[in-house]
């Protein structure tokens, strides 16, 4: 199809009647037929253009593409989303691997003093022997060993790439010819892996922390590992938000105690203990507690245990 003008073919404003259109085309195609002596391209593209002017459902849709700058072009003009488009195939075929998720169990004084950790995992890392390829490939002609198809869907402003699993290859890309013997065709191996961590004081809770390229080999890269925090009680202490909760266990003859000492990671505390002693109402310690954008508090919540004589 021309990438000209329709109207300026024919030498018409794009107001022009179907009548108008009519007469025109009648006009330049007898000037301008090959049997005349014409221009036989010239007399293409007044053809073209009249084909598709001279009817009126076909120049309605012709008039909705040329008058709108972000629909599809037909090929009548530049497609300002063309080269967006092909960025956004670009960035889809980037390479990602799976993130690998592992638990690491912090106890409440740890997290309110900071501690290093040694981190042991196993990990899938390239086989050595098929450069973690399994083995020798064939790729999948389908999807040009992507292992999917993206589709391009609707016309004018709704257009919206879909990308979809491709079904010859099942997502693989490609078919493997002969399995490597040393992997046995997965592309991987099993390792051990271990280092040193520093983490931070106030660790909450289900906070991640992320280490690039530490986690599992797939489809040539390595992925990353997640460290997710499991705060876990310690020495009767444990977290909740910025204050520290100690859980202080008594017995009768403790109770008679003017005083007694909670085992504060700052350093012991010295409490006495209420006139109005109330197990329902755990003390409170100001400005002991994680030291955060704001400083937490700690809660003393005690517990009375003995044995009936």
């Amino acid at each position: 199809m021309s990438s000209e003008n329709f109207y300026d073919v024919l030498g018409l404003k794009d107001t022009a009647t179907q009548e108008e259109i009519k007469k025109t085309y009648r006009k330049l195609a007898v000037e301008n037929h090959p049997d005349k002596g014409g221009d036989e391209e010239k007399f293409k593209k007044i053809s073209e253009a009249y084909d598709t002017l001279g009817d009126e459902e076909k120049r309605k849709k012709y008039d909705n593409q040329k008058n709108n700058p972000f629909g599809n072009s037909g090929g009548h003009g530049f497609n300002p989303f063309d080269d967006f488009f092909s960025k956004f195939n670009q960035h889809n075929h980037a390479k990602s691997a799976p993130e690998k998720v592992i638990n690491l169990e912090i106890g409440a004084i740890e997290s309110y003093l900071g501690v290093e950790k040694v981190i042991s995992y196993d990990r899938k890392v390239e086989c050595n022997t098929c450069s973690g390829k399994g083995g020798e490939r064939k790729n999948c002609q389908k999807c040009n060993g992507d292992g999917f198809i993206t589709l391009r869907v609707g016309n004018g402003m709704f257009v919206q790439l879909v990308r979809q699993t491709c079904d010859l290859c099942q997502g693989q890309g490609f078919w493997l010819i002969s399995k490597c013997k040393t992997c046995n065709g997965i592309g991987t191996n099993n390792k051990s892996e271990s280092f040193n961590i520093k983490i931070p004081s106030n660790s909450d809770d289900g906070q991640f922390f992320k280490l690039q390229s530490k986690g599992d080999y797939y489809q040539g890269i390595y992925g990353n590992l997640i460290l997710r925090v499991k705060l876990k009680s310690e020495n009767n202490f444990d977290k909740v938000g910025d204050d520290l909760i100690y859980n202080a266990f008594f017995n009768l003859e403790e109770l008679n105690n003017e005083s007694f000492k909670i085992p504060h990671p700052d350093g012991e505390l010295l409490i006495k203990f209420p006139e109005d002693f109330d197990t329902s109402k755990p003390l409170r310690v100001k400005s002991k507690g994680y030291k955060n954008q704001k400083i937490g508090d700690l809660f003393v919540k005690m517990f009375v245990k003995f044995k009936k004589t």
